[in-house]
């Protein structure tokens, strides 16, 4: 593949997780990458260094989804490099969890905080990469959550952005047709550092273990495998308006009999 041509993605909390570890997939698949962050620039900077030793050109840059102005400049720098964008990765989220998450304790600050950049930071990351994902034909893949699709999840404002998500995706694979794919992943439980740090190592792993005793598969998501289901997507060019669930058969509404 000529470098020159090679495709371009934007992924919106690209330094860390699910972010990170799909850069890593499309880095050893020659892609060349924007990896935004809001403040894990040492991890963002880790991530983009790793990426290049795969082979790829990555570039860590900072910006806060919630704000259109920094959604815009991410999409200027990504064509001020390369001219071209062909993936957006909405992946950037935020929840509470927890004593924060009680109802009595969720004032409209956290909820606006939340619905601000799961839900209109993906907006405005795709209005802002618009007109260069219908010139190079391109995809966008949203990370959603099992949240919005089963109305479960670590808070109340993440269960409804989520759930916003998943509806905008649907209108958007509609609207942007056929020029811009646009499907979603919607995981279910993720073992990673962003659930440890919310609830704590031991809840975290007594959540897991709880998770895993009951739902069909035994098992629950790595960042890696919420990647695959992404750079997937990326590339399916039969598939739109999908919302692809990742829940180890959570959805199918209890445990099968194991033998």
């Amino acid at each position: 593949m000529n470098e020159n041509n090679n495709p371009v993605a934007l992924i919106t909390g690209g330094g860390t997780g699910v972010g990170a570890a799909t850069a890593l997939q499309l880095a050893r698949q020659g892609w060349r990458l924007l990896l935004n962050y809001a403040r894990s620039a040492a991890e963002a900077e880790e991530t983009a260094s790793r990426c290049r030793e795969a082979g790829a050109e990555a570039v860590a840059v900072q910006g806060d989804v919630a704000q259109d102005a920094d959604c815009r400049r991410l999409a200027e720098t990504a064509l001020a490099r390369w001219g071209r964008i062909d993936l957006l990765v909405n992946n950037a989220g935020v929840s509470v969890f927890g004593k924060d998450a009680a109802w009595d304790a969720l004032d409209a600050a956290a909820f606006h905080r939340i619905l601000d950049v799961n839900t209109l930071g993906s907006f405005q990351m795709l209005r802002a990469c618009l007109p260069a994902l219908r010139e190079a034909r391109g995809a966008v893949v949203n990370v959603s959550s099992v949240a919005g699709a089963l109305g479960v999840g670590s808070s109340l404002p993440y269960i409804a952005s989520k759930g916003a998500v998943n509806a905008m995706t649907l209108h958007w694979s509609r609207e942007l047709a056929p020029a811009v794919r646009v499907n979603a992943v919607c995981p279910g439980l993720i073992t990673s550092r962003w659930f440890e740090r919310g609830v704590g190592a031991e809840a975290a792993e007594k959540g897991r273990q709880g998770y895993e005793a009951g739902v069909p598969l035994a098992n629950s998501c790595t960042p890696d495998d919420v990647a695959q289901a992404i750079v997937y997507l990326a590339q399916a060019r039969t598939v739109t308006g999908e919302l692809l669930l990742l829940d180890s058969g959570m959805h199918l509404g209890g445990v099968i009999p194991r033998r």
